[in-house]
């Protein structure tokens, strides 16, 4: 029998008296893909951070390689052969692609110097592994977010890793890029080193992954082999709850195809063109519906909903609301209009700002007289709304950096919906997130769509739009190419009718 190499064991963890972990486990064996899943909150990222020197453990025993671990920094656990590429990417992006990738490990000749020439040829040779053909001199920043992401999986393979972390690695990546990035992985098995994969996608987890890891409210409650498992099984450990319990609910889907689509017109878009790669967008959204819009990255899916916002100017064509044309983000709020990003990093939350500052930042003149912001009203609204979506916090006056990725991602719909939009657009809403606060976020919709307000709706799953949308709009380089509506969508219909139509072909 093999020592693992990763034990991970009574592991506890606390934050200002408030457990994170109560004797969490972790065991990974030498040359195996190993997933951690969980729902956002259940302790994931804090045994990642305390097996990578980012936090002390308050108790328990870790052993890598057959000995103890005494890990106290992110640099201490590189050197002792673990790497992690975290989802938020942790570049330079003004800075060269070679000096990202050798950043700390540059090669050096007499005196200090480094050998840029054989920094640059280092640099090439890693990339070449993934398939990837730049300008190493170039900065960064330069390329697309997706080549960053290969970028950062590059330099952490090239560490000389004993165990390569991954958390959502293939967040910003299309399905070509997907592909090689598996392909690493698997290269990476086969050569001894040993992976921990986390990501909310549990398909990927049966294409790549040999055994997971669940883990709910800071314990670990299964380990398994993915041979032996099922999608169903997965989520409902997850969840805590009963596999038929979570049938009966039907809680997997949206539930499209099954509403009233007799509404008034809100939403209607004519050949709509903006100077941000969206040439032509022909688009209606009834009261008491979801559109989606689908199509590959770069399709043009985000710059057609910054066009309806009003974020960016039409050149041609004309987007109407009610009749009205929103000429900019604050005339379009006013009209009814709300839009959650795709981004919610970096276009969506205020980190430093609290939980109750980030879900009232879109009503405060309505939150205010003479001036002042009444705390009595503004206190009452976020408490409702913590409620009522679920939100886990430890208090409304909680910085929103400190939440998990899917509780933030509720507070920004309750700032939306705090706006009482009649109109909701939703850029990539559970992306990133656990499955079950995807389910909790894909409730709250249904309960918006329930009360006679409509809903566009963006999404690289396909199984999301299918299950949850009414009609679908099809974007292909900027142009909406075609509509497929429910019921009766399937996503072999959406894949080909992604693949088959042409731009500049008006909607079917």
């Amino acid at each position: 029998m093999t020592t693992p190499l990763l034990q991970m064991t009574g592991i506890d963890k606390a934050f200002a008296g408030v457990a994170a972990l109560t004797s969490a486990s972790l065991t990974i064996e030498p040359g195996e893909i190993h997933a951690v899943i969980g729902q956002n909150g259940a302790g994931k990222s804090t045994l990642i951070k305390i097996l990578t020197g980012v936090y002390r453990r308050d108790a328990g025993l870790i052993m890598f390689a057959g000995k103890p671990s005494t890990i106290s920094s992110p640099r201490e656990a590189q050197d002792s052969g673990i790497s992690t590429i975290y989802q938020e990417l942790t570049l330079v992006p003004l800075r060269s692609v070679t000096e990202n990738v050798t950043l700390g490990y540059e090669p050096r000749i007499w005196g200090g110097i480094i050998d840029w020439p054989r920094a640059h040829a280092r640099t090439r040779e890693i990339l070449a592994r993934f398939g990837i053909e730049i300008d190493v001199r170039a900065p960064l920043g330069s390329y697309s977010t997706a080549i960053q992401q290969l970028v950062a999986i590059a330099r952490a393979v090239s560490l000389d890793a004993r165990l390569v972390i991954m958390d959502e690695p293939t967040s910003s990546l299309d399905d070509r890029e997907v592909e090689v990035l598996f392909g690493v992985v698997r290269g990476l098995k086969a050569s001894g080193v040993s992976v921990l994969y986390v990501s909310h996608f549990l398909d990927e987890l049966f294409r790549i992954c040999d055994s997971v890891t669940v883990m709910r409210d800071g314990r670990t409650v299964a380990r398994k082999a993915i041979a032996e498992t099922t999608k169903l099984e997965l989520i409902a450990d997850m969840l805590g709850r009963d596999i038929d319990e979570i049938r009966a609910d039907g809680m997997t889907e949206l539930g499209g195809g099954q509403r009233d689509r007799s509404g008034e017109v809100l939403l209607e878009a004519k050949a709509a063109a903006t100077d941000r790669r969206l040439h032509r967008l022909d688009l209606i959204v009834h009261r008491g519906e979801i559109v989606g819009l689908a199509g590959l990255l770069g399709s043009g899916r985000t710059e057609a909903a910054r066009a309806v916002f009003g974020l960016d100017r039409l050149q041609k064509g004309s987007v109407s609301f009610k009749g009205q044309a929103p000429s900019d983000p604050a005339s379009a709020i006013a009209a009814g209009i709300g839009y959650l990003t795709e981004d919610r990093k970096a276009e969506g939350i205020v980190p430093e700002m609290s939980v109750r500052e980030n879900v009232t930042l879109a009503v405060l003149p309505k939150l205010s007289r003479g001036g002042r912001i009444e705390r009595g009203r503004e206190r009452a609204l976020v408490e409702a709304f913590i409620k009522s979506l679920g939100i886990k916090t430890a208090n409304m006056d909680q910085p929103i950096r400190e939440l998990s990725g899917g509780n933030q991602q509720k507070a920004l719909l309750a700032r939306w919906l705090a706006t009482e939009p009649e109109l909701l657009i939703l850029d990539e809403p559970t992306r990133g997130v656990d499955v079950g606060a995807k389910l909790e976020i894909q409730a709250i919709i249904r309960d918006y769509v329930a009360r006679g307000f409509g809903v566009l709706l963006i999404s690289s799953e396909f199984e999301e739009l299918v299950e949850g949308a009414d009609r679908i709009t099809v974007m292909q380089d900027g142009y909406s190419v075609t509509e497929l509506q429910n019921p009766g969508i399937t996503e072999n219909a959406l894949v080909k009718a992604i693949a088959h139509h042409h731009r500049g072909q008006a909607p079917a």
